[in-house]
């Protein structure tokens, strides 16, 4: 018996796709900005409990410290991941035909910096100080710069991938390898008693929400 092939429906435009989750991010972003400089106190309450956990475990877990302070200060630091941003800028000038993209992905890491460290100087949240510290950062707290630079770096390359067509097993691995990166950085920046979790909430949202407006315009400039 011979049945009809049905043609599935064109998918929406990126514009259209990425709107919600654009609002969803900047409504949650906002939200916890707001809570954070007015420094609501069940929610300070809830981050001094968890920081002072896991800082009690760093103290005790000197190795478990040391691995995730290798990690945070090399393997994740917002200085790789710029780095690994325009190693992929570079590659996509040598292909002469993606100029533009380069430029639209160096704009978008310069631009989440520039970002991050306005709302550390504006809301001016101090960071945790303790008596027996394992790890030392500089600047304000809110947000992570670490847990933001991973967030955007992550989702815009991924979004590289998948749009020049990457073979399954790549694309895969750099999910893979992307989610573990930006939840990594993001607890051994609690751990390691530099941050407050908000902070890196606040550093996933924004870094989201920078990587989805920047894959909009990018979408809105090529069509």
């Amino acid at each position: 018996m011979h049945t009809q092939s049905v043609e599935s429906p064109p998918r929406p435009p990126v514009e259209r796709r990425t709107a919600p989750w654009a609002g969803a991010l900047a409504l949650c972003s906002a939200l916890l900005l707001a809570l954070v400089a007015v420094r609501w106190y069940p929610l300070m309450s809830l981050d001094s409990d968890i920081a002072e956990t896991t800082h009690r475990w760093a103290v005790a877990e000197s190795g478990v410290t040391q691995a995730f302070r290798i990690l945070t200060d090399w393997v994740w630091d917002p200085w790789t991941m710029r780095i690994l941003s325009a190693v992929v800028a570079i590659w996509l000038v040598w292909r002469r035909a993606a100029r533009w993209t380069a430029v639209w992905l160096m704009v978008t890491c310069v631009l989440a910096s520039v970002i991050q460290q306005t709302l550390k100087a504006v809301i001016d949240r101090p960071r945790p100080v303790w008596p027996d510290p394992v790890d030392s950062a500089h600047y304000a707290a809110f947000p992570s710069g670490h847990a933001m630079t991973a967030t955007v770096v992550c989702g815009v390359l991924l979004w590289l991938l998948r749009r020049h067509g990457a073979a399954p097993a790549l694309w895969r691995t750099a999910v893979a390898v992307a989610v573990i990166s930006v939840l990594g950085v993001g607890l051994t920046r609690v751990w390691l008693g530099v941050h407050w979790p908000t902070d890196v909430v606040g550093g996933w949202l924004l870094g989201a929400l920078v990587a989805v407006l920047a894959v909009r315009v990018h979408a809105r400039r090529q069509s």
